[in-house]
């Protein structure tokens, strides 16, 4: 149990994700990010599952085979493709991948910079966001319109740099 690092953690990562959306004029979406990870169902068990070094749901996934804390944040912060799920309208198609609206796609492409700003620290490279999403592919489930764009700007930030990325995102995409 460490609720101080636990703490210390998901602020940073919280004020980070706001200081990126703000540059992109997401004022609202910055200041409300994450604010779940602070309720008692997401904020106790990051507590119990805090390793410092990667997500608490991972651990409390691996301890329980599913985590309470993921279910209860993704139904809750639209910056998360689960989010965009919904039964499919098409016969024999059970769950399907929705457009995320643009602002969302944006403020997940900051999540996934300060994710990994937190978890690699010094090592980080404007790489690692591209490759995080690499590495989750198999296992998400997003629409096509919605991949393609988040794709595109985590490409622009690996290849262009950081001021590039959000110039595109500011002035092509919203």
């Amino acid at each position: 149990m460490n609720p101080i690092g636990h703490f210390r953690t998901i602020t940073r990562h919280r004020h980070l994700v706001m200081g990126y959306c703000f540059r992109l004029g997401l004022y609202r979406q910055g200041l409300c990010h994450d604010l779940s990870k602070y309720s008692p169902v997401e904020f106790l068990r990051g507590c119990k599952y805090y390793q410092g070094y990667r997500s608490p749901n991972d651990a409390e996934r691996r301890d329980k085979g599913y985590s309470a804390a993921w279910l209860h944040h993704k139904g809750r912060n639209k910056h998360h493709p689960e989010y965009w799920t919904d039964f499919s309208k098409v016969p024999g198609e059970k769950i399907q991948a929705v457009e995320m609206p643009k602002r969302y796609v944006a403020e997940m492409f900051c999540d996934r910079i300060a994710a990994c700003r937190i978890y690699n620290g010094e090592k980080y490279t404007n790489a690692d966001p591209y490759d995080y999403y690499v590495r989750s592919i198999p296992h998400l489930l997003l629409h096509p319109e919605t991949s393609a764009l988040l794709e595109k700007m985590l490409l622009k930030l690996r290849d262009e740099g950081e001021d590039a990325a959000f110039r595109y995102i500011r002035e092509d995409v919203l």
